[in-house]
């Protein structure tokens, strides 16, 4: 998987979140070999708004594109890093659906979904 971009939004962005990110990404590979190389992934964090001081301000946005979809993740938490997991989490359970309809639908032999 190919990170195309990973964007701060009304913050720095430091290289320790840069390297979480990128860490949490690893963690995304073994479930996208099956679309490689095409598999292509843009990161947004940051601070949703610049005047809050308590809340759940900040952001984190994974936006996966894979053959046949765009999968797309958002997360609002107070903590960076927790918004970062939980939107690695919410990408993961996308994809691992994504991969299961594509393969059940190989193995009917590609007929098209009745309804």
């Amino acid at each position: 998987m190919r990170i195309i971009s990973i964007k701060g939004t009304n913050m720095p962005l430091t290289d320790a979140i840069k390297s979480r990110v990128e860490e949490q990404v690893k963690a995304l590979e073994k479930l996208t070999i099956w679309f490689e190389p095409a598999a292509e992934l843009s990161v947004e964090v940051g601070k949703s708004t610049k005047h809050h001081a308590k809340g759940p301000f900040y952001l984190a946005e994974f936006q996966l594109h894979v053959p046949g979809s765009e999968l797309r993740a958002t997360a609002q938490e107070e903590d960076l890093y927790h918004a970062i997991l939980v939107a690695r989490d919410q990408i993961r359970r996308q994809l691992k659906d994504y991969k299961t309809k594509l393969k059940d639908k190989h193995e009917r032999g590609g007929r098209p979904d009745k309804g």
